[in-house]
C-alpha cells in the first residue's frame, strides 16, 4: 500500500488527499451494462474469485481462481441471427470451463450455448444428440437439457436449454448465428424474443483466464 506521504505528494495539486482506492484500477463488478458500445453481462455465484475487466471496444478479460460457477462476456442486446467474429486466449482447455456464444430469451425463456471450445467436461455430457450441423468450417452437436428452479433472467425458474457443441474446437473464428436458429427450429427447439447474446467464458469449479474480442461481420 502506498504510504501517506506519497498519497499526499499525487494529491496536491487537487488540493485533497485521495483515498488509497482512488489509485487501484477497479475491475467491473457482477452485473450487465453497456462498455465502449458493447452490452456486457457478468455473473458470478458469489463462490471463489473472479476478476472481470471492460476493455476497448469488444474486448475484456477475467481471470478465476476456485469458481462454483460465473458466466462472463460482451455482446449485444438484445441478440439477433447475427454473424460473431471473436479472437483472444482462452486458458480453460485443462479445466470445466466454456468458450460459446451465449444467450436468453423470453417467451419461452431459453438459455442457449453456441459452444467454440470447452475443457474437462463437456457441457453436452448427459444429454440425447437431436442432430448435427455444418457451419463455419465445423460440425456442431446439437442438444436440449433442462435446468428446474435455478438462476435466470427472470430469477428462479424452470426452463431448457439449446446447445450447438463444436466437434472441432478453436479459440477464433465467425459463429453463424442464423445457421445454429434454424438448425435447432428444426430439431423442433423454439427460441423466443430475443435478451441479450455475449461471447461468454464461462467456468465452473475450476480457475483459469481469458482475454476476448468480440464484434458483429
Amino acid at each position: 500500500m502506498l504510504g501517506s506521504s506519497i498519497l499526499v505528494a499525487l494529491t496536491a495539486a487537487a488540493g485533497a488527499i485521495a483515498s488509497p482506492l482512488d489509485l487501484i484500477t477497479r475491475s467491473t463488478p457482477a452485473g450487465t451494462g453497456t462498455n465502449n458500445g458493447f452490452f456486457y453481462s457478468f455473473w458470478t455465484d458469489g463462490a471463489g474469485s473472479v476478476t472481470y475487466n471492460n476493455g476497448a471496444a469488444g474486448s475484456y478479460d477475467v481471470t478465476w481462481s476456485n469458481v462454483g460457477n460465473f458466466v462472463a462476456g460482451k455482446g449485444w442486446n438484445p441478440g439477433a441471427a447475427r454473424v460473431v467474429t471473436y479472437n483472444g486466449t482462452w486458458n480453460g482447455a485443462s479445466v470445466n470451463s466454456y468458450l460459446s456464444v451465449y444467450g436468453w430469451t423470453k417467451n419461452p425463456l431459453i438459455e442457449y450455448y453456441v459452444v467454440e471450445s470447452f475443457g474437462t467436461y463437456n457441457p453436452s455430457s448427459g444429454a440425447s444428440k437431436l442432430g448435427s450441423i455444418q457451419s463455419d468450417g465445423g460440425t456442431y452437436d446439437i442438444y436440449r437439457t433442462q435446468r428446474v428452479n435455478q438462476p435466470s433472467i427472470e430469477g428462479t425458474s424452470t426452463f431448457y436449454q439449446f446447445w450447438s457443441v463444436r466437434q472441432q474446437k478453436r479459440v477464433g473464428g465467425s459463429v453463424t448465428m442464423q445457421n445454429h436458429f434454424d438448425a435447432w427450429a428444426a430439431s423442433g427447439l423454439k427460441l423466443g424474443t430475443h435478451n441479450y447474446q455475449i461471447l461468454a467464458t464461462e467456468g465452473y469449479q475450476s480457475s483459469g483466464s481469458a482475454k476476448i474480442t468480440v464484434e458483429q461481420s
